[in-house]
């Protein structure tokens, strides 16, 4: 073999390693790239996302006059079971760590991808079987489950939907995620840059971390939880049956010991990426940094502990109630810290409105109104007001819409230039910013109002006295998505043929992200990065 036949095979193998060994659909689908994992979640979850949102927008169209508009009771239980199924477990839980924190997670603490890319593929192939589950169900002969998203006893046994292939499907997705916070645990603890210690690493990262550990210490809960009622179904083996010795409050804590720290698998990975849209925008070291991190992991801890506070209703022991209202008003201590140091950090700082910052303002106002609402239901004699009244419906949305919804629109406009190399309109993502955030409030607030003058939730029909409240609020939802369909074009616009761009540092951020090439290359780093100045280093805005 000549020199020149070895040098071109040579070459021909870098390029293998460098592109993979399949090309087209194949190299996409099979590959172990973090950051192509990352855009195929980016894809389906976002397909889901546009499917939930559908059925969103039919509920509110169903709820804009009394008696029966365009469904019935029984396609409107489905239609409610559905959405918050698909707007769970298929955008909100995923969404931020599987799409950025696949592909910036590594970048940002300096490794070449994530500790088992195989096994993140392999998440992404779990996530895909759930979600076809999902749809599968609504298809099936027995029809969609209707029991609500939250699966509750007795009538989830009970109900002939097609419950078991939807429970299934809910465990596959929770597989998903617990596989990939525990690869996100030990990317942190093991692949960090030389010299990044753990007060080194941004607070991304940290949020990733938390988070992770929320998911692999209480996911297997829901899981086993689900298998239970589908024994239930199969068997009939009367654990929350009382005719047979059961207790259907038991189930109640079962779900609820994950459910409400899933709340936190939702809102603490968009305040990572708030975080880092804070201090980017207002050119500005991030204020009390450690505080910052330590709160993600409070939130994960506290989190965990205070699940009965959805429960005052249900029976409990005065001393029980008493515990988790305590512990709730705790819980509600690190969030505070986070809300008191981004508004610490604009303070003074160089503040640009692009889009990234307009949804990070957006966020913390309505993640506020979302907090302190959920602080007033923490407390006992209001909550058993308002226990199952659109009241709750409006902080739910407040919460995990207004953290998670916002948190994601940020990133993307914050983050899609770097991970595509095209810019993308910026007067549009401003106008797809205000309708979404006008419309939030319009759809979403008047719940608040009916909730606390007594409209209960999950219900087809209400009395004439709520009908204002309820048109109202789907006029918000109407507006709500011309702001949806405007930021979709825009993205999907700035992918397809925005300007290229090969600018590593567009917007003036200190993290590592910005220091490699735009896209990033396959590996990231030509070299290894040796860390050795703090993870926000804005020295020459330091007052």
């Amino acid at each position: 073999m000549t020199d020149n036949s070895i040098a071109i095979k040579k070459e021909h193998e870098s390029y293998l390693e460098h592109k993979g060994k399949y090309s087209g659909l194949f190299g996409w689908i099979l590959s172990t790239d973090h950051k192509r994992i990352a855009i195929l979640y980016l894809v389906v979850i976002s397909a889901w996302f546009l499917i939930g949102v559908t059925l969103g927008f039919l509920i509110r169209l169903e709820l804009f006059t009394t008696g029966e508009t365009i469904i019935g009771p029984q396609t409107y239980n489905s239609f409610f079971t559905v959405h918050g199924i698909i707007m769970l477990f298929l955008f909100v839980i995923p969404g931020i760590p599987a799409i950025f924190g696949n592909f910036f997670l590594p970048i940002m603490i300096g490794a070449k991808d994530v500790a088992f890319p195989r096994l993140n593929l392999f998440t992404w192939y779990l996530y895909v079987l759930g979600s076809v589950l999902v749809i599968t169900s609504v298809f099936l002969p027995g029809g969609a489950p209707d029991s609500g998203w939250t699966f509750y006893i007795p009538y989830s046994v009970r109900t002939g939907t097609n419950m078991i292939i939807t429970l299934s499907a809910a465990f596959i997705l929770g597989f998903s995620s617990i596989l990939t916070g525990l690869n996100f645990i030990v990317t942190i603890h093991r692949m960090r840059a030389p010299g990044m210690g753990w007060f080194k690493m941004p607070l991304f990262p940290w949020a990733l971390y938390a988070t992770g550990w929320i998911q692999v210490l209480v996911t297997p809960i829901i899981g086993i939880t689900l298998l239970l009622i589908i024994f239930e179904r199969l068997f009939g083996v009367g654990l929350f049956d009382p005719s047979l010795g059961g207790d259907p409050v038991l189930y109640q804590h079962l779900f609820w010991i994950y459910s409400h720290p899933a709340v936190y698998i939702m809102a603490v990975p968009a305040m990572g990426v708030i975080s880092e849209l804070i201090t980017v925008y207002s050119h500005k070291t991030i204020f009390g940094y450690k505080a910052i991190a330590f709160s993600s992991l409070a939130i994960a801890l506290f989190g965990s502990l205070v699940w009965g506070h959805h429960m005052f209703s249900s029976g409990m022991s005065d001393t029980a109630n008493f515990v988790f209202s305590l512990i709730t008003f705790v819980v509600a201590i690190p969030s505070a810290i986070k809300v008191f140091n981004w508004t610490a950090t604009l303070y003074k700082g160089s503040i640009e409105l692009e889009p990234p910052m307009l949804f990070a303002l957006a966020f913390i106002f309505l993640f506020t109104i979302g907090g302190l609402t959920g602080i007033m239901q923490g407390t006992l004699s209001l909550d058993i007001h308002l226990t199952d009244t659109t009241f709750i419906v409006g902080h739910f949305h407040y919460v995990i819409f207004g953290t998670a919804g916002f948190g994601v629109f940020g990133g993307l406009y914050h983050w899609i230039p770097k991970m595509f190399g095209r810019l993308y309109n910026k007067k549009m993502a401003k106008v797809s910013f205000w309708f979404l955030f006008i419309g939030f409030n319009i759809l979403y607030f008047p719940m608040f109002v009916m909730g606390w003058l007594g409209m209960p939730r999950r219900s087809y029909d209400y009395l004439p006295e709520y009908q204002i409240y309820h048109e109202i609020s789907t006029v918000g939802s109407w507006i709500l998505i011309i702001g949806l369909v405007i930021l979709v074009y825009t993205i999907i616009k700035a992918i397809k043929s925005g300007e290229r761009t090969s600018e590593m540092n567009y917007c003036g951020g200190e993290t590592l992200e910005w220091y490699v090439e735009t896209p990033p290359t396959h590996e990231n780093f030509d070299e290894v990065p040796v860390i050795t100045g703090e993870p926000y280093a804005y020295k020459q805005n330091e007052l």
